[in-house]
């Protein structure tokens, strides 16, 4: 199956992610996006006239977050642009991408904007009032640490999970480093050579803008953050939960960042694409939710929806990008697939340069299409676990326009 929404190649970005109360961590998540979006269609020559959709997500409010997708495509030069605010956790990046190309297939818009965003730096204190609590108080949230340590279904962590399917797949502390040993020496690939994997979609350096986005703060070379293991170093941590596999060094960190994307038809596509002579196809989208706690099974049958939906196999894919907040993940994920877990990730993945939500899935995507593009096309995967016991995937091809 192919849809008539595709990706014009090359017009899509990421800023850099920065790990947790890192140089991010000053900026409104909209604001901020709103002055990339405004950067990067300028450095693509892409008028912001010609858009007529978008879709904005986002899983850590902001002030004003109320008001969306409106406020972000007034702030970029686009006031006639409506469109959703989704939200979905680590499944937005895909989530959005799916909206927008339902638009477009139904006919209701011919080019949409899709914008990813969180900041889980400096997230929001919630106040809920409750009239009838004793003396009439309310209760409080910590949107970002609370939710990181409570599923409310379950009452568990999302460590728990990991946890949960450490035990019962058999997975120990020890594969689960030899995995971020590879996945670090994959995202090393990106660093090649001036990070020249990096520049195929991220503008560097990047500016970090100064409240107010008149002066810049700050320049940044790349991802802010990253951790570089050593085999000796992760054998040192102990497992974070008494008795558990999961160590701090095998698993993903906070962190802040944008990115965006375009999707349109295939005539409007090579008007927009950097090169016309490359075509992004969508061929497929899979969703699944598997039993409370085990939030790790979620990517495989998701992945296997998206699959059977583009009519392909997992043998047919020549890149596979997932989102891995635990080592673990990849692990399970190829024993149930029937593949090997190395190949897994060229480039890099959120394992290693870390997960602000969001934006996370649509970064994994547009470096499926680049890894794709470099071995002179083909077709690949990306898929995702998320909060909820829930993951989301996507099939795409890469090849002659």
């Amino acid at each position: 199956m192919s849809l008539k929404a595709v990706i014009p190649y090359g017009a899509y970005w990421s800023t850099p992610f920065t790990r947790w109360q890192g140089a991010f961590a000053h900026l409104h998540s909209v604001e901020f996006a709103a002055h990339v979006v405004r950067a990067e269609l300028a450095r693509r020559r892409i008028d912001p006239s010609v858009f007529d959709h978008g879709v904005l997500g986002i899983s850590v409010p902001q002030k004003h977050a109320f008001y969306g997708l409106p406020w972000l495509t007034g702030l970029a030069g686009m006031p006639a642009v409506g469109g959703p605010t989704l939200m979905q956790a680590c499944a937005t990046g895909v989530r959005t991408l799916l909206a927008a190309a339902q638009e477009i297939q139904s006919d209701m818009a011919t080019t949409a904007l899709v914008v990813n965003t969180d900041r889980t730096s400096n997230g929001p204190h919630l106040y809920y009032p409750n009239p009838r609590g004793p003396g009439g108080t309310g209760v409080a949230e910590d949107w970002v640490m609370d939710n990181f340590g409570c599923d409310p279904l379950g009452g568990h962590a999302m460590l728990a999970t990991a946890e949960n399917v450490a035990r019962r797949h058999g997975i120990g502390t020890a594969e689960q480093h030899e995995v971020v040993l590879v996945r670090e020496e994959q995202y090393a690939h990106a660093l090649a050579d001036g990070a020249a994997f990096l520049k195929r979609y991220m503008s560097l350096p990047f500016d970090v803008p100064a409240p107010g986005y008149k002066k810049v703060a700050a320049r940044l070379e790349g991802d802010e953050g990253v951790s570089r293991s050593t085999a000796e170093g992760l054998a040192a941590l102990k497992p974070v939960m008494p008795g558990g596999t999961v160590t701090y060094g095998a698993q993903t960190h906070p962190a802040d960042g944008n990115a965006g994307l375009v999707v349109t038809t295939p005539e409007r596509a090579r008007e927009l694409a950097t090169d016309p002579k490359v075509a992004v196809r969508l061929l497929g989208f899979g969703q699944a939710r598997v039993e409370l706690a085990y939030m790790p099974e979620a990517p495989a049958p998701a992945a296997a929806r998206a699959l059977a939906q583009a009519g392909l196999a997992i043998g047919d894919m020549a890149v596979v990008k997932t989102h891995n907040p635990f080592a673990l993940n990849d692990l399970l994920f190829a024993r149930v697939m029937g593949i090997d877990w190395q190949p897994l990730n060229p480039y890099g993945c959120s394992l290693v340069w870390g997960h602000p939500q969001a934006p996370m899935g649509t970064r994994a995507i547009i470096e499926l299409i680049e890894a794709l593009a470099l071995r002179g096309g083909g077709r690949g995967l990306f898929t995702g676990c998320a909060a909820g016991d829930t993951a989301m995937a996507v099939v795409v091809e890469v090849g002659d326009a």
